[in-house]
């Protein structure tokens, strides 16, 4: 599952860098038909990740996968084919469902199959991940410098050959013990009473954890869209610093999730690292406002501190999350919780943009309230959790049926 990992996060890398490129110069389509296409399709996507942790509850994990590393393929496949709007924005609506859903399915892999090492299983395939993100974005900036509309079309090709090999690489994986699924055979009859199964939209504290989630995940948006216009709305430090942050984030991440992992191991310790993520929100926060007030060194320095603190950031709360999503589920549902909770990542994907172009429209004010909204909803949720955890075994159930 981690050559998985990276195999599919290489391919995606070299789509990110050219989607926009690809529907402008080879689809031929305006500004806004490319914008309306992504906000769909993304739109759409969010149904995804609660879709397929649900099938996962009820089939066999890595034969789901396996479907959506295929659909994602095929719809990738299928971009290539034609020009026309509409079928384009569907094509783009199906792999975001997919992307959504393998997403999930991937958390939940890992939550089944390493157990109580999940937290550093986790570290180790978001490592892994990211270096798949920066060896697709190398490989895409190389095919780019060729030029011609080629390029754009090799590289999406690229993108459905690593869903492909993804599909395949799925096949050599076993099939990881589910509480919420018992498989029987003449040497196990069939129980008598199925376990029962917990539905998460009725799980007020799941929901509101939920959402909660959903403003913590808000540092993707500063690394994407924040920091880049941040520094091209103040003007006073040169534009190629926006791309060598994102490559001390990629850095960073690769060199330090593992080590940071340790901090987060169980689900009370994850509880506590919530405290000291909310201060590196909020100093992240303050010294994206402090770049504003000083000169072209200075705001250098404070934009770079800015975009250490919020990847230490981004890297606990990875941690704290990974533990927390698990540890608030029951075994019996734990891919139909999972699902939802990956709702949280869905919708700060349409929120987070709005909310860092309001602090960049607010000036030094606004990044400065931005951090301190983060910090704020941590320790909400370290308050909202603590009494859940109390009643919630920490360790993942106990597993009572193996397809092996």
């Amino acid at each position: 599952m981690l050559v998985i990992a990276l195999v599919d996060r290489t391919g995606s890398g070299l789509w990110a860098a050219v989607s926009v490129l690809y529907f402008t110069y080879v689809s031929g389509l305006s500004v806004a038909e490319v914008g309306t296409l992504a906000a769909t399709a993304g739109a759409i996507g969010i149904a995804g990740a609660p879709l397929g942790g649900r099938i996962a509850d009820r089939f066999p994990l890595t034969r789901v996968l396996l479907t959506v590393q295929l659909l994602r393929a095929l719809a990738s496949v299928a971009l290539l084919t034609t020009n026309d709007y509409a079928l384009l924005l569907a094509f783009s609506a199906v792999g975001s469902l997919g992307d959504r859903s393998a997403s999930v399915l991937t958390r939940l892999y890992a939550t089944r199959v390493a157990g109580p090492d999940r937290v550093r299983y986790q570290a180790v395939q978001r490592t892994i991940a990211n270096a798949g993100w920066a060896l697709g974005g190398l490989a895409a900036a190389g095919a780019l410098a060729l030029g011609g509309t080629a390029a754009y079309q090799w590289l999406l090709a690229g993108d459905a050959l690593s869903f492909l090999a993804s599909a395949l690489l799925t096949l050599r994986c076993g099939e990881p013990p589910s509480a919420s699924r018992t498989v029987t055979s003449s040497k196990s009859p069939a129980p008598a009473v199925e376990p029962p199964r917990t539905n998460p939209w009725r799980d007020r504290t799941y929901l509101a954890y939920v959402a909660t989630e959903t403003v913590l995940f808000l540092d993707d948006a500063v690394f994407k869209v924040g920091l880049p216009l941040w520094i091209a709305h103040t003007g006073n430090v040169p534009h190629g610093l926006a791309p060598l942050l994102l490559v001390l984030n990629n850095v960073m991440v690769v060199a330090l999730q593992v080590p940071l992992a340790r901090f987060g191991a169980t689900a009370s310790a994850a509880r506590r690292l919530l405290l000291p993520l909310s201060a590196t929100f909020a100093l992240g926060g303050v010294a994206m406002a402090l770049s504003a007030t000083g000169g072209t060194v200075g705001a250098t320095l404070f934009l770079t501190g800015s975009a250490v603190a919020f990847t230490v950031a981004e890297m606990l709360h990875a941690t704290v999350s990974w533990e927390l999503s698990v540890a608030l589920a029951p075994g019996t549902a734990q891919g139909s919780y999972l699902g939802v909770h990956g709702l949280a990542q869905s919708a700060q994907r349409s929120v987070g943009p709005l909310a860092v172009t309001a602090a960049i429209a607010t000036g030094p004010v606004g990044w400065t309230c931005f951090g301190a909204i983060i910090a704020l909803t941590c320790t909400i949720q370290h308050r909202l959790v603590r009494g859940r955890l109390i009643r919630t075994p920490l360790s993942v159930p106990p597993v009572t049926v193996s397809e092996h």
